[in-house]
């Protein structure tokens, strides 16, 4: 089975609100779509975020798009969030793209503070390259990668997220996880242009996640 790894680009217009106010608010730093479905123009979602709670739940409450909402602490920093909306017709139009016969969108599909959204497909090749093609306007795509779908050993690659990935791949680069230790967190925080709590925080979660996946596939 073929796999295709996005990036999409939206414009200001095509950005959903909710996503907009994650891309310009300093107060939440990602925001990662766990699970989701559409029905009747109504889409049901689970999303994972990492920032403000409460400015995010004003933000929420009060689009006049939001027919419900849930939001559940997980810990004080990150939270989750259960919410009903409808959706406008650009987003109805990303849907209709997304939505080929063989075509499964395997989550996480993470958003980025860039305006980028960040996810991975499986299915036929003709179906894939027609998603490609479907696209509505306001989104830029760029191929990451495309090739073979592997199945069980993606799995730890697809819950480490693109941010992870960058702040996992700094700490390898400046000799963090070097044995002696040649540079601290602080030198991993400047390769990443961030400040040293966030580039402890994104390395702790990133590791967190491959030890997990480690330990749950023993035999």
């Amino acid at each position: 089975m073929k796999s295709l790894r996005l990036r999409i680009t939206f414009d200001e217009e095509a950005l959903h609100p909710v996503h907009e106010f994650v891309c310009r608010s300093p107060v939440v730093e990602r925001e990662l779509l766990l699970e989701g479905k559409t029905d009747a123009g109504t889409e049901t979602i689970l999303t994972y975020v990492e920032g403000d709670r409460e400015a995010y739940e004003d933000v929420l409450s009060a689009r006049p798009e939001t027919i419900e909402y849930d939001v559940t602490p997980d810990g004080p920093e990150a939270f989750f969030v259960y919410a009903r909306w409808k959706l406008r017709d650009r987003e109805r139009r990303l849907e209709a793209a997304l939505s080929r016969e063989t075509v499964i969108v395997v989550p996480p599909l993470e958003f980025r503070p860039d305006r980028t959204m960040t996810f991975s497909l499986i299915g036929h090749g003709d179906n894939l390259e027609a998603v490609l093609n479907g696209l509505p306007d306001g989104v830029d795509t760029e191929v990451l990668q495309v090739g073979e779908y592997r199945g069980h050993r993606n799995r730890a690659a697809g819950r480490v997220t693109d941010r992870q990935r960058e702040a996992l791949a700094a700490a390898w680069d400046v000799g963090y996880y070097a044995v002696p230790r040649e540079n601290g967190i602080e030198a991993v925080a400047n390769d990443l242009d961030c400040a040293v709590s966030t580039a402890s925080a994104l390395l702790r979660r990133a590791q967190a996640r491959l030890v997990e996946d480690a330990l749950e596939t023993r035999v």
